[in-house]
């Protein structure tokens, strides 16, 4: 006997507004990004062309975000059972890659300037650092409260902005009463390698989504714990949890019962197992029930195969 129980009201764990936060932050860097292009040829500053194009990166990245988000929201169908929530995963490791080759490109031209440090147009740079602070600032405050892993690897997006911008504007400063170029590419280098430690935490995150791990909320040996202390439950076995996006789980369990447990008696197990798992935001809950004396065909199969 088996029980499969899909919880309609958890795909409300999504955020609700995740998509619109996505095309708000899309269209404010996007804007942002042919204004820079024209301010870097304007200023003849390389520094802020080579952001413009960490930025142009950055809009194509968010761009993908937006429509992978809007696309996961799609139901199931015969091809995906599960749904599309996966595609939301897939924006959080493309964008993640791609954030990780911006990164790489800023180091490739931060670096070499610490050796051959080269004069800024510093009236420019304050000028755009403080626009800069506000439109990746307000797409940063738009995504805060996002939830899905793709929302965060995008927000890490536009926060390597906000936090660069604020470095042009303090060097931008300094720079208006002493001649030391060199603070560029230093704080550059910094707030890069700042960054990218965490986008590697959150592609990490993402891998082992991917890889089916048990969500870091969810301790396997704790629940059978519980499962066991159940009325006429003898044993639990073949727990498997995984998860669809980062945010909504898929569970299963065997549960073995006294074999003359009645019908009520079951159906008492499996509503408080539902009980133990509130709060887990399990998306799909699948419990087998087997009878004391039972073989378990999960078990069978694997011998099968062996």
């Amino acid at each position: 006997m088996s029980g499969h129980d899909h919880h309609g009201h958890s795909h409300g764990h999504h955020s609700p507004g995740a998509g619109s936060n996505l095309k708000v932050a899309f269209f404010l860097n996007l804007s942002f990004t042919l204004l820079e292009i024209v301010g870097g040829l304007l200023t003849n500053s390389m520094a802020i062309l080579a952001d413009a194009l960490h930025d142009l990166g950055d809009s194509f990245a968010l761009g993908m975000a937006w429509a992978l988000e809007k696309f996961s929201k799609k139901g199931k169908d015969p091809t995906f059972t599960y749904g599309y929530q996966r595609l939301s995963l897939v924006g959080a490791l493309l964008n993640g890659i791609i954030l990780l080759g911006g990164s790489l490109f800023i180091l490739s031209k931060a670096v070499p300037r610490l050796l051959n440090p080269e004069a800024v147009h510093v009236p420019g740079m304050i000028f755009f650092a403080i626009i800069g602070i506000l439109v990746n600032g307000a797409a940063v405050l738009k995504l805060k409260s996002g939830k899905s892993l793709n929302e965060r690897m995008v927000s890490w997006h536009l926060l390597e902005d906000v936090l660069g911008w604020v470095a042009v504007l303090i060097v931008g400063v300094v720079l208006l009463y002493v001649d030391l170029p060199v603070l560029d590419p230093i704080l550059s280098v910094l707030v890069t390698l700042y960054v990218l430690w965490n986008v590697l935490k959150n592609l990490k995150r993402v891998f082992l989504v991917f890889l089916q791990a048990t969500p870091d909320s969810f301790e396997v040996s704790v629940f059978e714990e519980k499962v066991l202390e159940l009325s006429k439950v003898v044993s639990v076995h073949h727990t498997h949890i995984w998860s669809l996006d980062g945010e909504d789980h898929v569970l299963s369990t065997h549960v073995v019962m006294e074999a003359k447990s009645t019908r009520a008696e079951v159906v008492k197990v499996k509503s408080e197992l539902k009980k133990l798992l509130h709060g887990y935001s399990i998306d799909h809950l699948t419990v087998d029930i087997e009878y004391e004396g039972e073989t378990c065909v999960a078990e069978d199969a694997e011998t099968s195969l062996s």
